[in-house]
């Protein structure tokens, strides 16, 4: 049997393409759909299908866009309600994609209408089951996220439906399937979720914590202990999946303008826009506009711009290496960004060559970190997750997750000096640029971030008591 993962790393999101005999389904598409139709073309196939394991919290889905260029139909397991067109598939109920089969399993836990796909090959055998965020490698999908659109949807409630789902649908399957699953390490979609995509479903079996023998209360218990606050912007695309969007293209017609400086100088200007700088975090620190955010493009994009551009619908105006315009429009869009409103023609160097006001960011490598360290015993701020800050970190030094950061500027020191730094300089330099547009310059950004600090003589440790703001 033919199935093709499509994972995208910087969202850590797998969709899947099937096919057989002319005919084919996807699951679980990114916003942009044009891969998947080319995909298609080059196996002269149609995509009958696009099948959705629930309504997606962490990203856009492509379903309707699909259903709009390729005449897809879209496919829903029980309970879903969405306001648009669409299949509402029952317990047990065969789709058939070519001689290939696709049997819907009904799966509630992580939402309530999250189903798994049970594909079946031309010969009639078990191959595989498409998870969506029921079942990852290594993990199972929080249940605490559709509470944040029904509120009678507990995380309680729907942890124990989980359980059920798990134990009476997934677990009586063969050993031999192969699991494949919507996400990977990096999504907040799940807190122990493996580097693999995929595995068999008897080495799950063993080695999966949620699926060991334990009680329901137990259960409950395991899963919903560490974790962390989901994303804003999680209901709001959970919201977009349900009512329907706007087409990717016609986002991309209205925000992919070039703007020659002076009219970008005078749009910023005029409107309530974010100037959204998506170089290096090296580029950045060296010039930059003033009053603009620093969100690399090398990094997890996407989920930092869901994290931290708090409205959904801010209007965006961009600052890109050329070229990389229509990526970073695509990329925003995967989150529901689809404010973009121009970018600067010719990026910084257009601006910088104008003449224009720029800024910068005072960047220090480690050892300069040391020297003022033991000189002027520098305050150290860590702007981490809690659990790499918890694992390891510099005595004395605060804890403020990146993700937070809006949430505890008041705290911060403007008549001391202080340091930021991440694991490596991507965050850090999010914050940094955070900071310089409220008005701090009374700090340092270490280029290296922990990994290159370690290696200093600044001490540190993996078991003090946290110093933490939260």
């Amino acid at each position: 049997m033919k199935v093709e993962q499509i994972y995208t790393g910087c969202i850590a999101h797998a969709a899947y393409y099937i096919e057989n005999n002319g005919e084919a389904a996807i699951f679980d598409p990114l916003r942009e759909v044009h891969p998947y139709i080319e995909r298609a073309f080059k196996d002269n196939a149609i995509i009958k299908y696009v099948f959705e394991t629930h309504f997606h919290a962490d990203f856009v889905s492509g379903h309707l866009d699909l259903k709009a260029k390729a005449n897809a139909a879209i496919v829903f397991g029980p309970t879903a309600k969405p306001n648009y067109e669409a299949i509402i598939a029952e317990e047990g109920q065969i789709f058939n994609v070519g001689n290939f089969k696709v049997k819907v399993i009904h799966t509630p836990g992580h939402t309530m209408e999250s189903t798994t796909y049970l594909l079946i090959d031309e010969n009639g055998k078990e191959h595989g089951i498409i998870t969506g965020d029921t079942l990852f490698i290594g993990d199972v999908g929080r249940p605490d996220l559709a509470q944040h659109v029904i509120a009678d949807l507990t995380e309680d409630k729907l942890a124990r439906h989980l359980y059920h789902s798990l134990r009476e649908k997934i677990l009586p399957l063969s050993d031999e399937l192969i699991v494949y699953p919507n996400h990977g390490a990096g999504s907040a979609c799940g807190k122990m979720m493996s580097k693999e995509t995929t595995d068999t479903l008897g080495h799950q079996k063993k080695t999966n914590y949620a699926l060991q023998p334990m009680s329901e209360d137990q259960f409950v218990k395991a899963i919903l202990t560490g974790l962390t606050p989901p994303p804003g912007y999680f209901p709001k695309n959970v919201l977009m999946n349900i009512k329907g969007y706007e087409s990717l293209d016609a986002i991309i017609n209205r925000g992919h303008k070039p703007l020659k400086v002076a009219e970008f100088e005078l749009i910023a200007n005029e409107t309530q826009a974010l100037v959204l700088d998506t170089r290096t975090a090296s580029e950045f620190a060296h010039g930059f506009i003033p009053n603009s955010i620093n969100i690399g493009l090398d990094g997890n994009f996407a989920q930092m711009v869901g994290e931290l551009i708090l409205d959904i619908k801010q209007e965006i105006l961009l600052v890109t290496d050329e070229g990389k315009e229509y990526e970073t429009m695509i990329r925003l869009s995967r989150v529901g960004y689809d404010n973009t409103i121009g970018y600067l023609k010719g990026g910084f160097a257009a601006w910088e060559g104008s003449g224009k006001e720029i800024d910068s960011i005072h960047r220090v490598n480690a050892k300069q970190l040391e020297e003022k360290y033991d000189d002027e015993d520098m305050l150290i701020i860590d702007v981490r997750r809690k659990s790499e800050f918890d694992a390891e970190h510099f005595i004395g030094a605060i804890n403020i997750p990146l993700s937070r950061i809006n949430d505890y500027l008041s705290l911060l020191p403007r008549d001391k000096a202080f340091a930021i730094h991440c694991a490596g300089g991507y965050r850090s330099m999010i914050a940094a640029s955070i900071l310089k547009q409220r008005g701090w310059n009374n700090f340092l950004e270490v280029a290296g971030g922990f990994k290159a600090i370690a290696l200093t003589g600044i001490p540190r440790t993996a078991y003090i008591r946290p110093t933490t703001l939260l």
